[in-house]
C-alpha cells in the first residue's frame, strides 16, 4: 500500500462528513471534479473503496465508515491544539457555523449574535436557518438553537435567551365569524392555520393550565411551514394561529390580531443552544456560550 497523506484523509473526511462531492468542494475550496478524482486516486491507492457513488447522492462503505470513526477524533485533537493558538492572541478569533429554526433564529440568535459580534470583531458567524432536525457533524455545525424538548439526550444545552409563551390568535374579521373559543376543545369549531414541520408531521396545538395538559390536532383548509407566513394569514382572517407571544407582539400592539385562551398557555423553558460534547471547546465558541451565559440573557422579553 502506497503512503498516505494527511491531505488526503482530509478530503475523505470531508467528503464523509458532508455525503456530497459539491458541499465538500466547497469547504475546501477546489472543484467536486477535482475532488472526485482525487478521492478515487486515495481508494486506488489503499486498494480499498471509501464511498459508494450513487444518483441519489454518496454514500459509505463498511470501510469507509470504519476509516471515518477511526480518524475523525484524531482530527478534532488537532483542532484543539490549534483553538489552543487562540490563548496567544489579543481576543478569540475563528468562525463559527449555527443552524436553527427561524423562530429561535429570529427571536433568541440574532439578538444576542449582534452584540456578540460587537464585543468579538475577530469573529464571523453564519446563521443556517432550517426548521428540520440537522445532525450537526455531517452538517458541519458548531452549534444549533432548538426548544429543550427537541434535543438529542448526548448534546450539551445552555439556556438562550429568556422563556417563551404561546399565543394563539386571530382577526376582529375572523371573530365576527365565530365566537371566541372558552377551551381548547372549542378550536374544533374553527378554521386553523396547521403548520407542517419539514418531516411532514403536522404540529398539534399544545396548551396547560392548573396541572391539565392538552394537545389539540387542529382542522383547516391552510397549511403553512413558515410562521411568519402564518402571521400574515392569521391577520388576512385566514383562520386562528398558533405562535410565539413575542412573533405576535406587533400585530396584537395595533389591533391586527386578537389573543384568545390566554390563560391556556404558560410561559415555559424556551430556546437552547446546544452542541455535541467534546472534551475541549474550540476558542470561538467557547467565547459564545460564555457569552450567552452573561450577557446574552439580556434579550428582550419576559424572564
Amino acid at each position: 500500500m502506497r503512503r498516505i497523506r494527511s491531505t488526503d484523509l482530509a478530503i475523505f473526511l470531508a467528503i464523509a462528513q458532508h455525503r456530497s462531492f459539491r458541499k465538500a468542494a466547497v469547504e475546501l475550496g477546489v472543484t467536486a471534479s477535482a475532488l472526485s478524482h482525487s478521492l478515487r486516486a486515495i481508494e486506488e491507492r489503499l486498494d480499498v473503496r471509501l464511498v459508494n457513488r450513487t444518483t441519489r447522492g454518496v454514500g459509505l462503505t463498511e470501510a469507509g465508515e470504519r476509516l471515518f470513526d477511526r480518524i475523525r477524533p484524531a482530527f478534532l485533537d488537532i483542532d484543539d491544539a490549534l483553538d489552543d493558538l487562540d490563548k496567544f492572541r489579543d481576543q478569540p478569533y475563528g468562525k463559527l457555523r449555527f443552524n436553527a429554526p427561524r423562530a429561535a433564529a429570529k427571536l433568541a440568535l440574532l439578538p444576542i449574535v449582534a452584540r456578540f459580534l460587537r464585543a468579538y470583531p475577530a469573529i464571523e458567524i453564519e446563521v443556517v436557518v432550517d426548521d428540520a432536525l440537522v445532525d450537526m457533524v455531517s452538517g458541519n455545525f458548531d452549534a444549533g438553537i432548538r426548544l429543550g424538548e427537541s434535543l438529542a439526550a448526548d448534546m450539551i444545552a445552555v439556556a438562550i435567551g429568556s422563556r417563551v409563551r404561546s399565543a394563539i390568535v386571530g382577526s376582529a374579521d375572523h371573530f365576527e365569524r365565530f365566537p371566541k373559543p372558552v377551551t381548547p376543545y372549542d378550536l374544533k369549531s374553527h378554521p386553523c392555520i396547521r403548520y407542517r414541520f419539514p418531516s411532514g408531521r403536522y404540529y398539534r396545538w399544545e396548551f396547560e393550565r392548573g396541572g391539565v395538559e392538552l394537545e389539540i390536532e387542529v382542522q383547516g383548509p391552510l397549511t403553512l411551514g413558515d410562521t411568519d407566513l402564518m402571521i400574515e394569514a392569521a391577520i388576512d382572517g385566514a383562520g386562528l394561529a398558533f405562535m410565539f407571544e413575542d412573533q405576535a407582539r406587533p400585530a396584537l400592539a395595533d389591533g391586527r390580531l386578537i389573543r384568545v385562551l390566554e390563560d391556556w398557555c404558560p410561559y415555559y423553558p424556551g430556546f437552547f443552544l446546544y452542541y455535541p460534547s467534546r472534551r475541549q471547546l474550540p476558542t470561538a465558541l467557547r467565547a459564545f456560550v460564555d457569552f450567552v451565559r452573561t450577557d446574552g440573557m439580556r434579550v428582550p422579553g419576559k424572564a
